[in-house]
């Protein structure tokens, strides 16, 4: 044991977990934090707006794989970064928020101290996987400890921490704690995993759907395909587990040409948004298997077999018990690359945001980093942007969190400094983080952000147009002049206005090595309705 302050016991804590990096903010009540992040010479980076932290946390987390860690003050603070922990819980992200509390002497009584709030801590589980109170200083290693185990335990997810004001600089006892071993997950059901390959030597037609939960599992994933020759589809999180350069990966666009005659669905680790209520219509006598380490999920959505485990070792024994059975191919390979080549013409159609994200594909590295936003384009690439592989491209899942983009890649380049990532965004969205331009510029981070301007948030607009009579409100936006912005930041930009355009300019963002902004016009109303692709009903109506 030795004499540590609450925030010195925090960060050796961090340290033991090997984080390399936090995101914050500083303040009143979490100086004793900074202070011992600085005697540690810990790497902070920060930004111009709590949120700024947050969705950096998110962005390290999600192209990495490892906890993202961000620290603000309480109460306005920690709820300027509440959509981030919403998002990050929706897309079983490991992001841990530290934050602080009032004196331990005023708690509770409702005096009106500075960033007071009711009951924080309740509000943090409402939005956390896992969060608790450090309620003393000589408790914070244990508890930081559980706040990985707990992240990265199960079902991926973040977690928060609060401390009261004065134990950050409160000297006392502090015993460290070693990381914690991962809680145990679920018993195998061997029974289960049998009946799964029974369904599946009864298939004639399978078809396999990934998510985010199947992340690590793509070499399994691919090797269950190719044995089944089953069409891959993906839709967000799930995109690159199994490359798209391979015949049997399909995105939710050539998904859906396969989808009438599918008989069997084999769901790994997602939430089967797709066949759930994208796709109207279930095919008849469709059985499914479903595979998830969260229990809770498989109560969600019924299925014929679930199997509560994680990806990697359930697929395996999956593939071991069909091979023990016999399965055989479903011999559909021709079937699904011609669904794959429909598509990639019918999408054409969906301009110009196909063609941008051509250029886009062309330029960008196969192990670049894809960054979307709600935008026009960012809903095209949800079909319209080859992704090859896992963590290569990153969304806000399905909280659909306007403004998160910008944020999310400048952590995803801190992760993986290596790579080339580019963030996509409207103009709406971006405007939601411009400040974090200033972030980029300090710490350097060499991201580069493509702003496509129509001057409205497009999808409210066609919305308003076309469902309520034309009655456009709130939807159309005046702009300032981005290039001449972002270069008063001290970032170099350039406007384009077609496909053409933008490759040689991204050529030259990709060279620069420092923060890089391009620039998209468009007319308002010039790009077409990607929904008929993510929604077929709409096109098939």
């Amino acid at each position: 044991m030795s004499q540590m302050t609450g925030g010195q016991a925090i960060v050796a804590e961090l340290m033991r977990h090997e984080v390399d990096v936090v995101f914050g903010l500083p303040g009143a009540q979490i100086y004793g934090l900074f202070d011992a992040l600085h005697e540690k010479r810990m790497r902070v980076i920060g930004a111009r707006h709590e949120q700024g932290c947050a969705y950096m946390a998110l962005g390290y987390a999600r192209a990495s794989g490892r906890p993202g860690v961000y620290a603000v003050v309480p109460g306005p603070g920690m709820l300027n970064t509440s959509a981030a922990l919403l998002t990050a819980y929706g897309c079983n992200a490991p992001v841990l928020c530290l934050t602080g509390q009032v004196p331990s002497s005023f708690f509770g009584r409702g005096r009106g101290h500075l960033h007071e709030m009711r009951d924080q801590l309740a509000t943090m589980r409402q939005l956390a996987k896992w969060a608790e109170r450090i309620d003393h200083a000589a408790a914070a290693p244990s508890l930081v400890a559980q706040a990985f185990q707990q992240m990265l335990s199960g079902r991926l997810g973040p977690a928060a921490l609060e401390m009261f004001w004065e134990q950050f600089t409160e000297k006392v006892e502090v015993e460290p704690v070693d990381p914690l071993p991962l809680l145990p997950q679920p018993a195998f059901d061997f029974d289960r995993i049998d009946q799964a390959a029974r369904l599946m030597a009864e298939a004639r037609a399978p078809m396999i759907m990934v998510g985010g939960g199947a992340v690590d599992a793509g070499a399994e994933v691919l090797e269950l395909a190719e044995m089944l020759e089953a069409p891959v589809v993906a839709l967000r999180n799930g995109r690159g587990v199994v490359s798209e350069a391979n015949d049997l990966s399909l995105n939710i666009a050539s998904g859906f040409h396969l989808w009438p005659m599918t008989d069997l669905v084999i769901a790994i680790g997602t939430r089967l948004e797709i066949a759930g209520w994208r796709w109207k219509q279930t095919p008849a006598n469709l059985k499914s298997i479903r595979i998830d380490i969260d229990p809770a999920e498989l109560r969600r959505y019924s299925s014929d077999v679930g199997i509560v485990a994680e990806s990697v070792s359930a697929t395996r024994a999956l593939i071991d018990a069909a091979r023990k059975r016999g399965v055989a191919s479903s011999r559909r390979r021709d079937l699904i690359r011609a669904a794959k080549t429909r598509t990639a013409a019918e999408i054409v159609s969906v301009q110009p945001q196909v063609d941008y994200l051509q250029a886009i594909r062309d330029v960008l590295p196969e192990d670049g980093i894809f960054v979307d936003d709600l935008s026009q384009v960012g809903f095209a690439s949800w079909f319209g942007f080859p992704v090859y592989r896992p963590r290569s491209y990153i969304s806000s899942g399905y909280q659909g969190t306007l403004g998160s983009g910008f944020g999310t890649a400048l952590g995803a380049k801190v992760a993986r400094p290596d790579k080339a990532v580019v963030s996509v965004c409207g103009d709406g969205g971006f405007m939601f983080a411009v400040q974090e331009l200033a972030t980029a510029v300090q710490y350097n981070i060499g991201l580069v952000v493509i702003v496509f301007n129509n001057a409205s948030f497009a999808n409210v607009r066609r919305d308003q147009q076309q469902r309520f009579d034309g009655h456009v409100i709130g939807a159309e936006l005046v702009n300032p002049d981005f290039v001449k912005l972002a270069e008063a930041f001290g970032v170099e930009a350039r406007r384009v206005s077609s496909p053409a355009e933008l490759k040689p300019a991204l050529e030259k963002a990709f060279a620069h090595g420092a923060p890089y902004l391009i620039e998209v016009t468009l007319k308002r109303g010039e790009e077409a309705n990607p929904w008929p692709f993510i929604e077929p009903a709409i096109r098939h109506a």
